[in-house]
């Protein structure tokens, strides 16, 4: 009886031996390539733009800081930027904490309509 196990045993790790160590690592180059495309390639991606755009800063322009702060470029030196927060209020920060603009389609803040209440 243990010889047929045995023979069983050999036959079936012959016909598969040549697809066993790919088919092994077939899965995990599956997830890879899925979290490439899903997650790295993105990133990458909105990293590139988030630098152009800190690249192209602007006296003038109206952004947002990373710790919430929002104001106007009034300055820029090398990697110091001067924003006006307020009326006369100078801050300086560090061109790395820009977060964004406030002048792009979508952030600016909607203009109310007077609508009148009733008919």
């Amino acid at each position: 009886m243990t010889g047929i196990a045995f023979a069983a045993e050999g036959a079936g790790g012959a016909a598969g031996g040549g697809l066993g160590a790919l088919g092994q690592f077939l899965p995990l180059i599956l997830i890879f390539v899925v979290f490439y495309f899903l997650l790295i390639r993105p990133q990458q991606k909105q990293a590139k733009q988030h630098q152009a755009f800190l690249n192209d800063l602007k006296k003038g322009y109206k952004v947002f800081t990373k710790g919430g702060l929002h104001g106007v470029i009034t300055s820029i030196n090398d990697n110091i930027i001067s924003l006006e927060i307020a009326k006369d209020v100078v801050v300086k920060v560090s061109r790395d904490a820009i977060g964004g603009s406030l002048t792009k389609e979508g952030a600016a803040p909607a203009k109310s309509e007077n609508k009148s209440v009733g008919g």
